[in-house]
């Protein structure tokens, strides 16, 4: 609570306090340079705060191994993709994910560890591209077997960093529907996502955080938080925010 970080003197992250609690599921929305990704970085263990504490199952950081804990958060971010080897297969990728490593080169598999990448695969229904190598996928392929790389070791918090930022309309689309799948198959796996757009925010959505400047602007849930007013105050625009019929949100500048 409290999370500061500081880059060359400047606040990239200022005193944020966020809560996430089972069967939550965040949308992490804000502009580009904001701090999103920094946060959602700490909150993976992947990056230490200046100042603060962050807690994880109730422990605070150094109270236990970061090395394990970061096993039961499935971070998944666009940029993963440029780092697997193109030639690596689908399999091979999702099986990676269970040591968190980018290769299966180093390390020795079980049939219990080969069993969890077909269970992963098949849960995102993409069991048919099991030996199709990486790199021949499209953008929009890539990402549901990077969230199934991160699903193999059955996570207790699921963050997923503009994932859809690589992906056309029908890519988006695409992702967008499987992560309301997973909420609806697992109602109790808390999510984080993290965007811009809030045409991308998944109707299954539950609690929202605006963040500008390092700073959440505005939290809680999804209902209460996202209007015109906060989201004008977040982006800087004058903004109209309107839920469609399906659920889903859209705005435009006045």
């Amino acid at each position: 609570m409290g999370v500061v970080l500081l880059r060359d003197g400047q606040r990239i992250v200022d005193r944020v306090d966020l809560a996430i609690g089972p069967g939550e599921r965040w949308v992490l929305l804000g502009p580009n340079g904001c701090g999103k990704t920094s946060l959602v970085r700490m909150i993976s263990l992947w990056l230490h705060p200046t100042s603060g504490e962050i807690r994880f199952a109730g422990a605070p950081v150094g109270r236990f191994d970061v090395r394990q804990a970061r096993r039961a958060i499935a971070h998944v971010s666009a940029s993963l993709a440029a780092d697997l080897r193109p030639t690596i297969d689908v399999h091979g990728a999702v099986m990676s994910g269970i040591e968190g490593a980018l290769e299966t080169w180093w390390h020795t598999w079980g049939a219990d560890d080969v069993s969890r990448a077909e269970r992963s695969l098949a849960r995102l229904g993409i069991g048919h591209l099991a030996r199709r190598e990486f790199g021949s996928l499209s953008s929009g392929e890539q990402q549901r077997v990077l969230l199934a790389r991160a699903l193999v070791n059955e996570p207790s918090l699921v963050v997923l960093d503009e994932p859809t930022a690589r992906l056309d309309a029908g890519g988006r689309e695409m992702l967008i529907a499987t992560v309301e799948s997973l909420a609806a198959e697992s109602p109790d796996l808390p999510m984080v996502l993290v965007t811009h757009h809030v045409e991308e925010i998944p109707r299954t959505t539950t609690h929202c955080a605006l963040m500008n400047s390092g700073r959440i602007t505005a939290a809680g849930a999804i209902g209460a938080v996202m209007d015109s007013r906060s989201l004008s105050d977040c982006f800087g625009v004058d903004l109209t925010l309107e839920r469609r019929r399906n659920g889903r949100f859209t705005a435009f500048a006045r």
